[in-house]
Formats: structure tokens, C-alpha cells, sequence
């Protein structure tokens, strides 16, 4: 077995450990930084890179090298040609090349009946078309716009995908296969109502928004649904809406059906990675209710707190604020991650991620010289 296989399978080790709710040899380690900050940060041109995927793997090659990292370290959801061919106004490339989502809607408040009684059907022919305005077309070229969507999407991931494979195998690292769900209140709230939408609905059609949200969930169950669970897969949730709402208006519109989706997941065998958005600490005694090992990465909060409410429980990461690497010397950087260390890791449940992705660079290279000295602090300390 060579060097780098036996890497790899270490580093396998660490997250079936983690998983399951065995303390690991040593705390696992995944790089903030997205495919968007790597291509900025040697020097290519941001938009047109995500048009030529193929030009990205010297990119993938380089950062490997000069970034300890047990998971492949970059990676993006959205690449630009599938949405441009549907002629998306959901997601769009901003001029600084940067994929965005602004805010849309695609139901309307009269629709709500109708969206409840068949939400796939109304989604394919009503909302795709509003949202992804090259669907608004007769069948024929409906048919031929989503078909060549289709192919750019699996062509670029395709390519990315063996992009990675190669990177993977050549450094040693663990690829988690990953999908990508909602709760149901904030799908509605993303692409159907919109933020400020369903923060009125609530007051001015409350049972119909539990409803809505409630008939979504199968879609939401599926959507999230790895080809084959397994131990180093898990769905990932980005979790939006629940900070700015009441709790009473939590419990009642929002709770119920994210407490489902994560239980359902997990009953097919699946790991749940959470991206807990904002400021949950109010709500931690929810979160704790969810099934044991969910993953849960926080943007804020206190580390202290959350270890000792879940840390018995729940695998928990985050925490590290990116924005101190463009603020703090190298030294606060690294003082920060041990105080992390320091809190989390005796729980035997730690994940070091930072408190949210990184992608943009600075001119000078700040970011990148503090962030690789945290990563390697973290990767040669976070041993138990």
C-alpha cells in the first residue's frame, strides 16, 4: 500500500470516527476557502474560469499543496453555464463573476391553493418558467433549452468531478459525497415566496404557509436522498429564515418539517450536515432533539455554550470567524483556533470549518498566509 493510500484511508478513519460518535485520532480539518477564492488567488480571471472547468485544475493542484486539508479543499455549488442557458433571474453571475441569488418570487399569495394541492406539478409549470425565463416557451423548445441546460451541467460537473478525483488521489484526501436540501419553510421562502413574502404570509395566511410547507417536505425528503448512504456521505441543509423569526412563529412554521426532514435522512441511513446561518443560540434545545451525530456547523454563537448543551450528542464545527484573517496578525489567528481547540475538542466531536466559506481574496495575500498558518495549527495540534 503506498503512502498516499494510507493517508487516505486515515483520513477516512477520522470522519467513520467522527460520524458515528467516536472521538477520532485527531480533530479532521477541511479548508474554508471555495473554488471561487482559489481561482482569484492564482491569478486567473473569475468568470471566465468558470466557463473552461478544465482550467481549474492546476488551481486544484496548487492550493493542495500549500493547504493542509483532510477533504478536498475547494469546491463550488453553482457554475455559471446551465443557469445562463435557462435564462435564470434566481441565480446570477454579479459582474465580479461571483454566482448570486437574489430575491425572487415564483408563487404568488393567491396561488397558495393551487401550489398546495400538486407542488411538483406547479413548480414545473408555473414557477420554472417565472424564475428561468428560457422555460417560458412552447414545449418543443422548452424541451431543447432544458436539454442543452443539462448537458452543460453534467459536462462541467463531470469535468470538476475527475478534477477532483485526480487532485484526491494524487494528495490523499477524503471527497464526502454530498447533496444538497432545504427546510421547507425556507424553500419557500428562497425561491417561492421570497424572504420578505413569507414574513408577511405568516401573519396574513398562517395555516396555508404550514400547508405550503408541509407538502414541500416530500419533495425536500427526495431532494436531499444520497444515491447510496453511507458513512462519508451526508445532505447538506443550509439553514436561513429561523434567526429572524419568533420563536412561537419557529415552532409553529418552521420547526416541525426541518425536525422531519432531518429525522427521515437519518432513518435512510444518512448523515445530516447542518449550516446553522446566524445566531441560533435560543434554539439550541431544538437542536438537540435531532438525531444523534447530525452535523452542525456554526456561524455564531458561543463555542462554550454549544459544547456543553451538545457536544454529548452532536458533531459540531464552525465557530472560527474568516473575517479575522483579513483583520488579525497571524498570531490572533492562531490564538484563535486554539481557544477553539481548547473549548470543542474535548468533546470528541470537533470538525474544525470555519463560520462560513471564504470567497474572495485580498490583494496582498493577508488572507491566505494567515489561513494556511490556522490550518496547519489545527492540523498539527488537534490531536486527543
Amino acid at each position: 500500500m503506498t503512502d498516499i493510500k494510507e493517508l487516505q484511508n486515515e483520513r477516512e478513519q477520522l470522519f467513520r470516527d467522527l460520524f458515528s460518535g467516536k472521538a477520532p485520532k485527531r480533530v479532521p480539518v477541511t479548508n474554508p476557502a471555495t473554488l471561487e477564492f482559489a481561482i482569484q488567488y492564482y491569478g486567473e480571471d473569475l468568470a471566465e474560469a468558470q466557463w473552461d472547468i478544465a482550467r481549474c485544475e492546476p488551481v486544484f493542484d496548487k492550493f493542495c499543496q500549500e493547504f493542509p486539508t483532510d477533504t478536498s479543499p475547494v469546491g463550488s455549488l453553482r457554475l455559471p453555464a446551465f443557469y445562463q442557458i435557462l435564462g435564470s433571474k434566481a441565480i446570477v453571475m454579479g459582474s465580479g463573476g461571483f454566482m448570486q441569488h437574489p430575491e425572487v418570487m415564483g408563487l404568488m399569495p393567491e396561488e397558495y391553493d393551487e401550489f398546495i394541492a400538486a407542488p411538483y406539478d406547479f413548480i414545473i409549470d408555473t414557477v420554472l418558467p417565472r424564475l428561468y425565463t428560457e422555460l417560458d416557451a412552447e414545449p418543443s423548445k422548452k424541451a431543447m433549452v432544458l436539454a442543452k441546460a443539462v448537458k452543460a451541467f453534467s459536462d462541467d460537473w463531470a469535468t470538476l468531478g475527475a478534477i477532483r478525483d485526480r487532485t484526491n488521489a494524487k494528495y490523499g484526501m477524503v471527497a464526502p459525497v454530498v447533496s444538497l436540501t432545504e427546510a421547507p419553510f425556507d424553500f419557500m421562502a428562497d425561491f417561492l415566496r421570497s424572504f420578505k413574502g413569507i414574513s408577511s404570509d405568516i401573519r396574513r395566511y398562517p395555516e396555508k404557509v404550514v400547508a405550503a410547507c408541509e407538502a414541500v417536505l416530500p419533495l425536500m425528503i427526495k431532494k436531499g436522498k444520497l444515491p447510496n448512504p453511507n458513512i462519508l456521505g451526508f445532505s447538506f441543509i443550509p439553514l436561513h429564515m429561523a434567526p429572524y423569526m419568533r420563536e412561537k412563529d419557529f415552532a409553529k412554521f418552521y420547526w416541525p418539517t426541518f425536525k422531519t426532514l432531518v429525522e427521515e435522512l437519518a432513518v435512510m441511513g444518512q448523515k445530516v450536515q447542518l449550516f446553522v446561518e446566524h445566531d441560533w443560540m435560543r434554539y439550541l434545545d431544538y437542536l438537540y432533539e435531532l438525531p444523534e451525530n447530525t452535523i452542525m456547523r456554526f456561524e455564531y454563537g458561543d463555542p462554550k455554550v454549544v459544547a456543553d448543551k451538545l457536544g454529548k450528542k452532536h458533531v459540531l464545527s464552525g465557530f472560527y470567524p474568516v473575517t479575522l484573517l483579513q483583520t488579525g496578525d497571524k498570531a490572533q489567528c492562531i490564538d484563535k483556533a486554539k481557544e477553539l481547540l481548547d473549548i470543542l475538542a474535548p468533546t470528541g466531536r470537533y470538525w474544525f470549518q470555519a463560520d462560513k466559506s471564504i470567497i474572495s481574496t485580498d490583494s496582498d495575500g493577508k488572507v491566505a498566509d494567515n489561513l494556511r498558518a490556522v490550518l496547519e495549527y489545527v492540523y498539527t495540534n488537534g490531536t486527543y
